[in-house]
């Protein structure tokens, strides 16, 4: 979902936390920017959106969440998108994927809905030796590596929609990275990158504290992305990863 999306009582809440804390803003919309490269002409849809965030940065994009509120297009379960098949030509989701019931079954779904040369574009925690310290003690979403994907592409309902297990990204996109492309052959992964590893761990997401000051993120973004490669793959907490419809 994303950076606004949790059960609906509290967007209103994370909606004020967004507006007023600088740095985080800073720090997604440097997540937006890598997003936008990405995106090809044509009708493109968010998924978990949230309070809108993403919209108010992108402008012209079709808004959808597993729950109403006032910052989206339409409410709708990803698993299974109120659309005709071929009439997308990208699909944005930020930390969505780890809190489906059943991510095989969206993947298929997308599938679907995108046309030929279409991308499905997300942005998902990393799980690293340096970031798996923090997102296991620190966070509300688990960790858990006994996730093991299934050749079943039926929907399948949480009790929890917002409940996520932070490792399925990190699993599919790397140790079963050979199963999606058996079971999904039409999606090719053209992208995968491990980014940010500083100025969000130091940003404290939606609490109040705040390690860096918000004049100093687009310097420390500056010198992450020269170092993404050698640094990424062991202390990284973000998996930009971007699929093509064949």
């Amino acid at each position: 979902m994303n950076v606004c999306s949790t059960t609906i009582d509290r967007v209103p809440q994370l909606k004020e936390a967004w507006e007023g804390k600088a740095v985080l803003r800073e720090i997604y919309r440097d997540y937006y920017r890598r997003i936008k490269a990405e995106l090809i002409p044509g009708l493109t849809l968010e998924v978990g959106s949230g309070c809108g965030s993403f919209k108010e940065d992108l402008g012209d994009i079709i808004t959808t969440d597993i729950t109403p509120s006032a910052w989206i297009d339409s409410v709708a379960d990803a698993q299974a998108l109120p659309l005709k098949t071929g009439t997308l030509f990208n699909i944005i989701m930020v930390d969505v994927l780890h809190h489906l019931g059943n991510p095989l079954a969206f993947l298929k779904e997308a599938s679907r809905v995108l046309t030929t040369g279409g991308k499905l574009i997300l942005m998902e925690p990393a799980i690293t030796p340096l970031s798996l310290f923090f997102y296991y003690f620190f966070h509300s979403e688990r960790v858990d590596f006994s996730y093991q994907p299934h050749p079943d592409f039926h929907p399948a309902k949480s009790v929890d929609p917002f409940d996520g297990n932070q490792a399925i990204p990190t699993l599919l996109f790397g140790k079963y990275q050979s199963f999606l492309a058996n079971a999904l052959p039409e999606f090719q992964v053209t992208k995968k990158e491990h980014l940010s590893f500083v100025a969000y761990p130091l940003s404290g997401g939606y609490r109040r504290w705040s390690l860096v000051p918000a004049k100093l993120v687009k310097p420390i973004l500056s010198v992450e992305r020269k170092l993404e490669k050698v640094l990424g793959p062991m202390s990284a907490f973000r998996l930009l990863v971007v699929l093509s419809r064949t």
